[in-house]
């Protein structure tokens, strides 16, 4: 998420940023300060990664590979019993290797290539924000329908019926989605009245922590991409700037990213399946993937473990009833096609061009299985130049934004427009963009459905989206009316799913 991209960061994160609404400046620099293993044998003498150890699930089966994994070299940070994966940071080089003969080990590698460093600040200035001009153009407009400030400018909001559903059920506060990403400013007046703290956390790392504000931005301007993801769900009708999908549900934050770097492994993911799950979160927004391989493949040991982790951590939550929704990408790739070539991973060190099929090296956690994986369209409803697709692998598509394809006035601007920190909007394009428009769907979804189960909301989804069909002459389109490469079954209906 082959195109080019204005830096491998936006890459990763599935977002395109534009410079109409904000110019954002990538962060650089490094990991949290860490402490060497405990117990450490004296062959450390390697860089200390982390990893993934993963177990038959249970106390008795971790407790035994716990003990274990310090006899190895390494130290245990945190252990999900439930679902049998096991964080630890080792010296040692042959800590991976080591483990996975311990009896009850299903699998273990390393999450990174590059070691663990302590971290530094440095601020890169500050976004670019709309004008004053450019607000009182959208507010007048406003006015005249009836409408938050800035919704002039989101076309977004209108291709999939939002505003309309609004009307009808604009969601439920019992109904709550976790943004799984960089963290969200809930100060931003058109968040805080929709945001739920008892369900943010930082999992950095791996274990979370849920003191006050632990799940905002470590730095607001390179940081910015969750909360504009946020706003894009849940923004509040408020008389404050943008809407969101689903202006009446509830949004929490689970932030991944390392600070400075905003890399986005695998222990920290775990955790915030994990987390949501246990707090009651009905959805989770995935617009990422899974660092340093954009895409893992099941005969490297290292990311067979990686996919084994996670995707435990996404069905541990599914099967407690969470709707996952994961951005597809912004590499323009045929995700059903029989080979691929990667040629920016791993991205944390070296990264060198291996080619692969995507059948059976995936995304994480884009293509793992039961999560509703979303391609990006453009305001004339084709897929954005930029997005990948895939027969059966997109499920749904949604706006995510396309300079190319300009939308009516007054929103001139073809990418998206929502919530960035500091109380201010920007346009933004890419995957990552047309995820959460799904994600609140999803939320309608649940609101109108509370008892439906994951696999039911996943249906309607489905059901009730627009297909356009393939466009004439192009050929990467493949596919049915039904059912296509570019939109799977189609581009998602807010109304319908309130209707």
């Amino acid at each position: 998420m082959a195109r080019p991209l204005a830096h491998p960061r936006n890459r990763r994160l599935r977002a395109l940023a534009v410079p109409l609404g904000l110019a954002l400046t990538a962060t650089t620099g490094f990991l949290g300060a860490l402490p060497d293993a405990a117990g450490a044998a004296p062959q450390d003498s390697g860089p200390l990664l982390s990893y993934v150890v993963n177990t038959a699930p249970g106390h008795a089966t971790v407790d035994k590979v716990e003990q274990a994994i310090v006899r190895a070299g390494g130290k245990v940070i945190t252990a999900h019993e439930r679902i049998g994966v096991i964080v630890a940071h080792s010296a040692n080089p042959r800590f991976a290797a080591t483990v996975r003969t311990v009896a009850g080990v299903q699998s273990a590698g390393a999450t990174r290539t590059a070691p663990l460093k302590q971290s530094g600040t440095t601020d890169f200035g500050k976004p670019q924000r709309l004008t004053a001009a450019q607000l009182a153009a959208a507010e007048r407009t406003a006015r005249a329908k009836g409408e938050e400030p800035l919704e002039p400018l989101q076309w977004d909001i209108r291709a999939i019926k939002a505003d309309r559903a609004a009307k009808v059920n604009p969601g439920s506060p019992k109904v709550t989605v976790a943004v799984i990403d960089t963290g969200v400013d809930d100060t931003h007046p058109d968040l805080k009245p929709n945001f739920s703290a008892r369900q943010s956390a930082n999992c950095v790392g791996g274990v979370p922590d849920t003191s006050p504000g632990a799940w905002r931005p470590y730095d607001p301007v390179g940081d910015a991409h969750g909360t504009h993801v946020a706003g894009t769900i849940a923004a509040a009708r408020n008389g404050i700037g943008v809407t969101g999908v689903a202006p009446g549900v509830k949004v929490s934050a689970i932030k991944v990213s390392e600070p400075r770097t905003s890399f986005f492994y695998a222990e920290s993911v775990v955790c915030a399946f994990v987390f949501a799950a246990d707090h009651g979160v009905q959805v989770t927004n995935n617009s990422y993937y899974v660092d340093p391989w954009m895409f893992n493949c099941k005969d490297d040991a290292d990311q067979a473990a990686i996919i084994d982790a996670v995707g435990r951590a996404a069905k541990y939550a599914q099967d407690k009833g969470v709707v996952n929704v994961a951005a597809a990408g912004n590499a323009n790739s045929d995700l059903g096609a029989d080979k691929l070539t990667d040629a920016s991973s791993p991205n944390d060190s070296t990264p060198v061009s291996r080619a692969l099929s995507p059948k059976t090296c995936w995304d994480v956690p884009t293509q793992l299985p039961g999560t509703v994986t979303v391609a990006a369209t453009g305001s004339h409803g084709l897929k954005s130049g930029y997005s990948n697709y895939g027969l059966g692998q997109i499920d749904v598509a949604a706006p995510g934004g396309d300079t190319k394809q300009v939308p009516e006035p007054p929103a001139k601007n073809g990418n998206v427009l929502s919530t960035i920190p500091g109380g201010d909007w920007a346009f933004y394009a890419g995957t990552s963009m047309a995820s959460p428009h799904v994600a609140g769907v999803a939320a309608l979804l649940k609101s109108t459905h509370p008892k439906a189960s994951a696999q039911e909301i996943q249906w309607l989804l489905k059901e009730q989206a627009d297909n356009p069909g393939c466009p004439a002459g192009d050929a990467t389109c493949t596919g049915t009316q039904q059912v296509n490469s570019h939109f799977g079954y189609g581009i998602v209906n807010a109304l319908k799913a309130v209707e």
